[in-house]
């Protein structure tokens, strides 16, 4: 460790800055149905998940020797490459973190990563194939089959608990809800801490301060665990509001579907070594809960709108690393003014999200209204079958009449 400078200590720092960040962006992942149904307390809920991350941080580090060895060049990559590369990261997930947009902090990452890498380097330095096969097939993939599978687990419950209790039936679900959340939590902690992991050996290398090929020392473990799940206990109430509310309204049923098919998906990512987006795995899973039930519909605008963060988070986080890079390059003072800038966009995005608070004693507040093609949609589509578990009534008015109307009784009108 006699090759640790201080642009080495500068780049873990801020690397576990965007652990930090990633915790409080993806708490949505884990907790946002348990939250929204009601089956956990907001503060308990993040507080568990937190728990359950840092345990993940050490079930695995095929995630992150993926990152540190196989998605970029790492003999010709400087440490301030890396530190160009988080600052896109962070600050595309502060941004989206601002607007609620459940975005991926990994694809932050990774496009942070290739733009710097790009602007250092050359295309040369990024091995496209590792690209193509672990980040972008995943990405695509891994929503659809999750939303597929959740879609079909949520009518498999609903035909199963047709016939079933319904107070009876809603505790049970709620308790499987609740520990299919620890579950992806658990698979959170295993697939996202580690890309810090990664991205902290990445940085050792290129430093000098670990022989290259090597896995993760045991502290960078540990310290990414810890910022993580310092970041998830925070909770990203703006995020957990949308993903919980702002996209779908779901029922215990669907929130246990949701989650079973999400860390099942997850888990299995982690363990052949491919960078997936939890995020975009978790929505996906939501949807299709969200579809997969009678009357069930999925809040489109909000939808699009977070498709088209998805779309731009590789390009947009990969642009700004890019610039960054080129202005570290410019020497230590060219560092120096990097660093201030996203100190200073980061205090900036933090104040205007004062403007309108989003806590744990709002977060089931949903901002948006449901819209035309949602409330059609719902009008002209029956209810599903069975008990009703979720608590709500229905109240049917019962009809007017005029008191010209001369087919009204007469409330005055002697009884014959």
């Amino acid at each position: 460790m006699e090759n640790f400078s201080l642009i080495l200590a500068i780049v873990v720092v801020t690397a576990l800055a965007f652990d930090f960040t990633n915790g409080f962006h993806d708490t949505a992942n884990a907790m946002a149905t348990t939250i929204s149904t009601g089956a956990l307390k907001p503060k308990v809920a993040v507080a568990m998940s937190a728990a359950l991350n840092l345990v993940g941080a050490f079930l695995s580090v095929e995630v992150a020797n993926t990152i540190s060895k196989g998605l970029v060049d790492e003999t010709g990559i400087r440490p301030e490459v890396i530190f160009a590369a988080l600052v896109g990261a962070i600050l595309w997930n502060l941004v989206t973190w601002l607007v609620g947009l459940p975005s991926s902090s990994s694809h932050a990452l990774m496009g942070g990563l290739i733009g710097a890498t790009v602007a250092s380097a050359g295309t040369g330095a990024v091995h496209g194939d590792a690209l193509v096969t672990k980040v972008l097939l995943p990405a695509v993939a891994a929503p659809i089959v999750a939303g597929v599978a959740a879609l079909l687990a949520t009518r498999l419950s609903y035909r199963l608990g047709r016939k079933a209790d319904g107070k009876a039936a809603a505790k049970g679900y709620r308790a499987g809800q609740i520990a299919s959340a620890g579950l992806v939590s658990l698979a959170h902690g295993t697939n996202d801490a580690q890309k810090t992991m990664g991205i902290i050996t990445l940085a050792l290398v290129a430093g000098g301060a670990v022989a290259p090929d090597s896995d993760p020392p045991t502290w960078v473990i540990l310290s990414a665990g810890l910022a993580i799940a310092l970041g998830t206990y925070l909770g990203g109430w703006r995020i957990i509001r949308t993903m919980g509310k702002g996209l779908t309204e779901l029922q215990p049923q669907q929130g246990f579907a949701a989650q079973t098919s999400a860390a099942t998906a997850i888990l299995a990512s982690s363990h052949l070594g491919f960078s997936l987006s939890t995020t975009h795995v978790v929505s996906g899973s939501v949807m299709g809960a969200g579809l997969g039930r009678k009357g069930g519909v999925v809040r489109w605008s909000t939808a699009t709108r977070m498709f088209a963060a998805w779309g731009l988070t590789l390009p947009a986080a990969a642009l700004v690393g890019a610039l960054a890079e080129s202005v570290t390059d410019l020497g230590d003072w060219g560092t120096a003014v990097v660093a201030v800038f996203l100190i200073a966009s980061s205090a900036a995005i933090w104040k205007l999200s004062r403007r309108e608070v989003v806590d744990h004693s709002n977060v089931n507040e949903t901002e948006e209204p449901a819209g035309v093609v949602t409330t059609a949609i719902a009008a002209v589509t029956p209810p599903p079958a069975g008990p009703v578990t979720d608590g709500l009534t229905a109240t049917i008015p019962a009809p007017t009449t005029s008191a010209a109307d001369p087919a009204a009784p007469s409330a005055a009108a002697p009884a014959l």
